[in-house]
């Protein structure tokens, strides 16, 4: 049986919440979604949940799946899950990251994601939508 690595793709007002990595020095500066691994006897929600708190001191509820299972390396894999964060005016802080931030449709490319969400981009995309015109 595979363990498992689970990313939150938290989504408000048509943006997705992104982190930059502190550490590894080989991962240092890139970005990801919110999550970690899934601990025994946990199930993916509710190790989506406590990771968000820990990493971003923030109370999520866990959507449906996000895009497909990806293979990290053998015996590992990474879901990522649709999220919102709860109360919907929480406010992440990067207790782990370099920082946050707020990623719209046309944003997710400006950053250096790490290859494996970098995968799931696509069908990330199609649950954010453009901000209303100025």
């Amino acid at each position: 049986m595979n363990s498992v690595v689970v990313g939150a793709a938290i989504i408000r007002g048509g943006r997705v919440l992104a982190q930059q990595r502190a550490h590894p020095p080989s991962t240092a500066g890139r970005w990801e979604l919110p999550g970690g691994r899934v601990e025994p006897g946990e199930d993916d929600r509710a190790a989506l949940a406590r990771e968000c708190l820990e990493e971003l001191g923030v109370r999520i509820v866990v959507g449906d799946r996000v895009g497909p299972e990806v293979d990290l390396r053998p015996g590992l894999v990474l879901r990522i899950y649709q999220a919102a964060l709860d109360p919907p005016d929480g406010v992440p802080h990067p207790h782990d990251h370099q920082a946050v931030q707020w990623l719209g449709p046309s944003d997710l490319d400006t950053v250096d994601w790490l290859e494996a969400d970098r995968i799931v981009l696509p069908d990330l995309r199609r649950h954010l939508i453009p901000p209303p015109p100025a």
